[in-house]
């Protein structure tokens, strides 16, 4: 899961323990915080849009998927005046602090590792806020640290 480090960073997860994962407005992403994760997994924290982007950290997901309360306040950058509370559009998950990886494990660190050629960050043009890591590209990737 990635964010901008001066949105919501590792460091503001490590200080506020556990947090809602709201603001995903891409319908692909949702999916997969809505059908496919499960509390208890563990998610790399991965910084973007930065000077060097890469994994900093290590959380958890920490809830259900539930209904992301942002898009139904008009006050909120992340308002969606399309989604109605009896159908919404858009969920999140909870996600929990677990650590920050000994150092920041960088975009160019991971594309430099032939055994992860075929993850879908190091793909041209997948930049998606939330992304499937196999079990074989996470235990590479943690090798990294």
């Amino acid at each position: 899961m990635k964010s901008e480090p001066d949105a919501y960073s590792i460091d503001d997860l490590e200080r506020d323990g556990r947090e809602m994962w709201d603001g995903i407005r891409n319908y692909q992403a949702r999916n997969m915080m809505r059908d496919d994760m499960k509390i208890g997994d563990e998610i790399f924290f991965y910084h973007s849009s930065c000077k060097d982007p890469g994994i900093v950290g290590i959380a958890k997901v920490a809830s259900e998927p539930y209904p992301d309360p942002t898009q139904f306040d008009k006050r909120s950058r992340y308002y969606d005046p399309k989604s109605n509370k009896d159908d919404p559009r858009w969920c999140l998950v909870d996600v929990q602090f677990i650590r920050k990886t000994r150092r920041n494990i960088t975009l160019t660190d991971i594309k430099a590792q032939k055994a992860l050629d075929d993850m879908i960050l190091t793909r041209k043009g997948n930049r998606l806020s939330i992304m499937p890591v196999s079990k074989k590209h996470w235990n590479k990737i943690l090798s990294l640290e």
